[in-house]
């Protein structure tokens, strides 16, 4: 009889630097583990800035007003972003401003019903065209168009985005891991028990794999 799978919930947003890196981490470190553990892996929504205006920001002013920095620290952030995210294979290049994410956790959802992996797909199509294209992600359009990419249908995906659906379901998981003291991203949850948070090393997210694949055997 088969152990039972790990359960995974990545609590992240699509607009979280640190996301893409544990993501990327997280990824390599169950691939390392392979056969050894078996892991089921659910991405939850959480919003860095729930209150984002629709035409979003710049993303300088924006980091220098929430977090009282000047362009010199911006830059050396974004430098060790760069290197972290490259020494993972993901590539992080300039971008413009930041975006609201609402939109984009409801698509999200609406891809996790869907199964056969469209949701990891559509995550990662997030990621890529922000950080690394420098996309508007919460452009309907621009939305449907990495739906399709992540092997979604489109038109659906365009009737989810204009008509709100999945809207009350994303507020009810953001509201829950709130409720549970997670206020800031990524927070990797193992088991529904176990947190590791932020951008770890590959070797953190292999060690706790093996960890709970082995207490599950025993």
């Amino acid at each position: 009889m088969s152990a039972t799978p790990i359960r995974i919930d990545f609590v992240s947003d699509v607009v979280c630097p640190w996301c893409a890196i544990g993501l990327s981490a997280l990824e390599q470190a169950i691939a390392r583990v392979g056969d050894d553990a078996q892991v089921e892996l659910h991405f939850q929504p959480f919003e860095l800035n729930p209150q984002m205006a629709a035409e979003g920001e710049d993303t300088e002013e924006h980091l220098a007003r929430k977090y009282g920095i000047g362009a010199e620290q911006i830059a050396q952030n974004r430098e060790a972003i760069r290197a972290r995210g490259a020494a993972l294979g993901f590539t992080f290049n300039a971008r413009q401003r930041i975006h609201n994410t609402f939109d984009a956790h409801r698509l999200l959802h609406w891809a996790a019903l869907e199964g056969d992996g469209r949701e990891s797909a559509l995550k990662h199509a997030l990621l890529r065209a922000y950080f690394t294209d420098g996309e508007d992600v919460s452009s309907h359009e621009v939305l449907a168009r990495l739906a399709a990419q992540a092997g979604l249908d489109a038109e659906r995906a365009r009737r989810v985005l204009d008509s709100g659906e999945y809207a009350d379901e994303v507020r009810a998981q953001e509201r829950y891991f709130l409720e549970r003291g997670i206020h800031s991203v990524p927070s990797i949850i193992f088991d529904q028990r176990h947190l590791i948070s932020g951008g770890q090393p590959v070797e953190v997210f292999e060690q706790a794999l093996r960890q709970l694949a082995a207490a599950k055997k025993a």
